[in-house]
């Protein structure tokens, strides 16, 4: 399907951006049973179904995810991650108009993925695993998300400082693979080897990521942060995650990893009315 999408400066079908215009939601589609918040999906249909719905509710990506990266989490192979989510992109790529993002760190896994139809290279382990990745995105005019993952390394020092040169590297990498710099997104990793008290404060200082010139995605939806914070389980951390959500947006988040899509459009819109100072006319019809 030929997507009717947006434009960057760099225009092209992958990169259908705008940043700093206005703030994009991206919906979670996790194919893996183990998920931390429980929203494993366990067929391909329910997750076809489940896209589409985020879609109607504004979602402007769909991020597709067929491995779970909570800590303790059983890894699998390339294969049964390729076998729980190419049926889904290939369904998705088909029947949908936003972009598709594939979560994984492997090689095999994003070949497959781009062979089906994935627009986005989301890679949480911020290429420490597979540098390859970035040449990936860069054959095939791809956007890649960069994340600072610091498990098995603990952050002892000033945070900022450590992600900020973490994804620096990340970065360098995309650039000498030949991704466009529009094309990469930084992500700082809220709950990837950091504490809560640590999450706080990337969300506090997140503005200080601005200097490696790249848009910034958080994925702060339903973490354990907000459950420290506020003693909450998983399925009761809405208001913490509409929270973390302004509060990224006032610091200079341009996209947002959620599982609340609905609920998080609205907060997205009401903050870039204020924060960016100027109503989404181009916002889908209230839901």
């Amino acid at each position: 399907m030929t997507r009717t999408l947006t434009t960057t400066p760099a225009a092209h079908r992958h990169s259908p951006f705008a940043w700093g215009m206005r703030t994009y939601i991206m919906g979670i589609v996790n194919l893996s049973p183990d998920s931390f918040s429980s929203d494993g999906l366990h067929s391909a249909e329910s997750a076809v179904a489940q896209a589409k719905y985020m879609a109607t509710e504004g979602a402007d990506i769909i991020d597709v995810g067929g491995e779970s990266t909570h800590p303790g989490a059983t890894p699998i192979s390339a294969a049964e991650e390729i076998e729980r989510i190419v049926p889904v992109i290939t369904r998705l790529n088909r029947d949908l108009e936003v972009p598709i993002s594939v979560d994984t760190y492997k090689y095999a896994v994003a070949q497959a993925a781009i062979a089906a139809g994935a627009d986005i290279l989301n890679d949480v382990r911020g290429l420490k695993d597979n540098t390859q990745l970035a040449n990936l995105a860069a054959e095939h005019g791809l956007s890649i998300i960069v994340t600072a993952n610091e498990r098995g390394k603990p952050l002892i020092g000033d945070i900022m400082a450590e992600i900020t040169s973490d994804l620096s590297r990340a970065t360098q990498c995309c650039r000498e693979a030949g991704v466009p710099l529009e094309n990469i997104i930084v992500d700082p990793g809220l709950g990837f080897g950091k504490t809560s008290a640590q999450d706080l404060e990337i969300i506090r200082r997140l503005g200080k990521l601005k200097i490696l010139g790249c848009p910034i995605l958080l994925g702060p939806s339903r973490k354990s942060f907000i459950g420290h914070t506020l003693g909450l389980p998983e399925n009761e951390r809405l208001e913490g995650t509409a929270a973390a959500v302004a509060l990224g947006i006032a610091h200079g988040a341009d996209i947002f990893r959620v599982h609340d899509v609905k609920e998080m459009v609205r907060v997205a819109r009401l903050c870039d009315a204020v924060v960016r100072e100027q109503p989404q006319h181009d916002a889908p019809p209230a839901l």
